[in-house]
């Protein structure tokens, strides 16, 4: 399928991650499609972050409105979400760079397509699910939310998309059990729209007449509405602002003042003699 190349972002290096580049193409007339690569798995880094951000603004200010379609050319990832030592050192990551990414695609004026070519982990799940639609490639991959296996919060920001989006017992399965979900199961969870590659997307868009969404200029007013919960959370700054140590420190005080119950309780039942 021929496509034209309309731009190129580039993605600078950043410590660890070497950079990569955003490039748009157009298979079709008003559809844009953004294939990321940042080796070796699309890291949601700051540098990746306002790539992205810079390449929606192109679409949006410089072309007619239509379609964005995303992908990676990275067939195993379609991202492998955050660097989580990168971002908590990383001052104002999720306020300044990562919720605004999440926010442009939420509530982004003209339709959004998600082509999951590979593995969608943590908040590479969450960006396609800021996402309108979801096609799932299908031959390799899973979407998963696994902050429970490394032992991450999942910030109010984070998880309201997904009680937005999913069916309560599927968000339960993906939070409480870090379920992974390949495209069979995927579709039928109701997570992605279509399993297959580019041509079921420019399906899906034809069939939807998804072009044409775009051109009176209330679709992103639309959206935010739709989405206030999500939205409200992604733009809150300051003390409204949630961040990984606000949820982890009163799990600590209640675990210390726990232990200490317990240590009372047993010294009260004859120390190492207490039957537990």
């Amino acid at each position: 399928m021929a496509s034209s190349e309309l731009f190129t972002v580039p993605i600078p290096s950043l410590k660890s991650h070497q950079g990569g580049s955003i490039i748009c193409t157009s298979p079709e007339p008003k559809v844009y499609v953004l294939t990321w690569t940042s080796p070796p798995d699309n890291r949601l880094t700051p540098a990746f972050n306002t790539s992205l951000l810079t390449a929606l603004d192109i679409i949006e200010f410089g072309y007619p409105p239509g379609v964005v379609v995303t992908t990676s050319s990275i067939s195993k990832f379609y991202s492998n979400g955050l660097d989580l030592q990168l971002a908590i050192s990383s001052p104002g990551f999720f306020q300044n760079s990562l919720y605004p990414v999440f926010r442009r695609f939420l509530t982004y004026p003209m339709p959004t397509v998600a082509l999951i070519n590979g593995h969608g982990f943590a908040g590479g799940f969450m960006l396609a699910m800021h996402h309108d639609y979801r096609v799932f490639a299908g031959a390799k991959g899973y979407l998963c939310v696994n902050e429970l296996e490394f032992g991450a919060p999942l910030l109010p920001p984070m998880s309201s998309i997904f009680r937005i989006k999913a069916a309560p017992h599927v968000y339960r399965d993906m939070v409480l059990e870090a379920r992974r979900f390949d495209a069979k199961a995927a579709l039928e969870a109701g997570l992605v729209d279509a399993v297959g590659e580019m041509d079921t997307v420019l399906n899906l868009i034809k069939e939807r007449a998804l072009v044409k969404k775009g051109a009176t200029g209330a679709y992103s007013l639309l959206k935010t509405e739709m989405y206030r919960e999500s939205v409200a959370l992604l733009e809150a700054n300051g003390k409204d602002a949630v961040n990984p140590g606000d949820m982890q420190a009163p799990e600590k005080k209640k675990k210390a003042e726990g232990a200490k119950r317990f240590k009372e309780w047993k010294d009260a039942q004859g120390g190492d003699k207490a039957k537990l």
